[in-house]
């Protein structure tokens, strides 16, 4: 059995996991980087993407990370995220119409739109709706 550590995912708002886990997968802004009890201390910036772990259960669970940093010790990972959502609490009807104004905001091409926003959030939406597809 692998040994434990603990993740704490929190965010401005909430706190979105806090459990014992056996392995913490993240998107780090320079590439994907995997945690196990005992990994050398480091600290990084995160951004959009999945984060996976396997809980102290063995399952492995799904958390959309919207940027933000990571502190890695070697018995704890503090992920502070600009925002978070477990895979079991995203709205699908709500990330499908987020996308689909994102779309449209894009495709209007109008000189008010504002094109880093438009893309921002379709890119958040597209990610919320790819989690939720994993099987």
């Amino acid at each position: 059995m692998a040994e434990k550590l603990f993740l704490e995912v929190v965010t401005p708002q909430k706190s979105v996991v806090s459990e014992e886990v056996e392995i913490v997968v993240a998107p780090g802004s320079e590439g994907e980087f995997g945690v196990l009890k005992g990994h050398t201390t480091f600290l990084t910036s995160l951004k959009l993407g999945t984060l996976r772990y396997k809980g102290a259960d063995g399952k492995e669970r799904y958390v959309f990370i919207n940027g933000g940093f990571a502190e890695v010790l070697p018995n704890k990972v503090t992920i502070l995220a600009e925002s978070a959502e477990r895979r079991k609490d995203i709205d699908v009807e709500r990330a499908a119409k987020a996308r689909e104004r994102a779309e449209k905001r894009l495709a209007s091409k109008s000189p008010d739109t504002d094109l880093i926003r438009a893309e921002a959030a379709l890119r958040r939406s597209l990610h919320r709706l790819k989690i939720k597809d994993i099987k």
